[in-house]
Formats: structure tokens, sequence, C-alpha cells
């Protein structure tokens, strides 16, 4: 195995990003099936609040978190450090002194696919941090030759490339293409738009399957199901 490292991933474009500052996250569960990252990912640190920016991918290997110490001294402001452990969740690679280094550099945010360590510490420096979980034990710098920075990794099932979008609240991490956030947002914006309307009625008393449709289409099952 041999550690490998590619190029630094572009900035979020300003309107995209101003876009998605508006968005709510899960609308584009409507839309997307891929780039979800597993629900044991979790928000164990909400210190920013959301997370919207690019990622800045980093794979380690179990114990080892040399690479991670590398880049976290490279990521730019805005970018989100996205970890790929190697499968591992006993040792955890992210703590005080790493998160006070992304801070320094701007990072948006942190998701790791495995443990992490001194999150009241972490909340203190207010970076947002999504993990499986908390662990007090920790990688050490083993040097291993493996690993890498800006590389294609996987986080808790999702393929997440550098410079991909990535998207973080209390409800879990999304990451998506470029471009396919870019073709979609606006199409979001307007169903967040047309949601309070919706609810709206609801409250009045209008049934949601008359609203959406789907009494309508339940009629029509039941309608081919039913023996002539």
């Amino acid at each position: 195995m041999f550690f490998n490292t590619g190029d630094l991933p572009a900035p979020l474009p300003a309107e995209l990003r101003e876009k998605l500052e508006r968005l709510s996250f899960p609308t584009l569960g409507h839309y997307l099936e891929e780039g979800f990252v597993d629900p044991e990912v979790r928000r164990v640190v909400a210190a920013g609040g959301r997370v919207i920016g690019t990622a800045f991918t980093v794979r380690t290997t179990a114990t080892d978190s040399t690479a991670l110490h590398h880049a976290a001294g490279l990521i730019e402001p805005g970018q989100v450090l996205v970890l790929d452990t190697g499968g591992d969740r006993r040792h955890a690679p992210l703590g005080e002194v790493v998160a006070a280094q992304l801070v320094a550099r701007g990072a948006a945010g942190a998701v790791v696919d495995g443990v992490v360590t001194d999150v009241d510490e972490i909340d203190g420096l207010g970076l947002t941090v999504h993990a499986r979980g908390t662990s007090m034990l920790t990688t050490k710098l083993h040097g291993i030759d493996a690993g890498g920075v800006n590389i294609p990794i996987t986080c808790g099932g999702a393929v997440v490339h550098p410079g991909d979008v990535v998207l973080a609240d209390a409800n879990g991490v999304l990451v998506v293409a470029l471009d396919v956030i870019e073709r979609l947002v606006d199409l979001a914006l307007q169903d967040d738009a047309e949601e309070p309307e919706l609810i709206e009625e609801l409250r009045a008393g209008a049934p949601l399957g008359s609203l959406t449709g789907a009494s309508d289409i339940v009629a029509t099952l039941v309608t081919s199901t039913t023996p002539q």
C-alpha cells in the first residue's frame, strides 16, 4: 500500500452556497437515492450548526492518524473534512488538537466514518462534527505508508470525491456531486416555499392523501386489483 495525494478541491460557488443556506436539506431526499451517509454517522458536536461546504477527503488506516495530521494543515476555508478510517470504529482520529487546526484553517465542519474524542473541547472550539460515536481510545502517529489526501474515499457507505458538496445537519449527512446539486437546488427551494401552505391546509382539515395525490393512486391500485 502507498500514500496518495490529489489536487485541492475548488471552493463552493458563492451563488450556490447562498441557495443552500436557505434550503431544508431533507427536501433533497425526495429527489436523490445516492450519497446519503449511513444514519449511524450522527451529529456529535453541534457547535457550528449546519454544515455546507466542499469535501476535503482523507483516508487513514486503523490506529494511525499520520495522514490526518498532515491533511489538517492543508484544508481551506469552507471545506469539510470527510474522513475514511478504513473501517476502524474503536480508535478516535479526531480530537481537540486536530479540531483546533481545522478551525484555524477555516474548515466548515468534519464528518468521520468512525469515532471521535474530546467532544466537549471541540464544542468550545465551534466546530460541527458528525461521527459514529465517541471513544477515549485514540490513534497514534505510526507513519504507516497507506491512506491519502484528496482522493476518492467512502464514508458511511457513500462514495466521496474531493470537491463534492457536503450538506449535514441534525438529520444526517449528504454528499452530492456539484453538477447534481446545481440542477436540483432551485426545484428543492420551490418545494420548501410551497410546504407552509400545505401544512396550513392540513391544519384546516384537508387529508394529506388528497393533497399529494396519494389517495387517488390508492384508489387506482384498489380498482386494478378488484376481481371483475
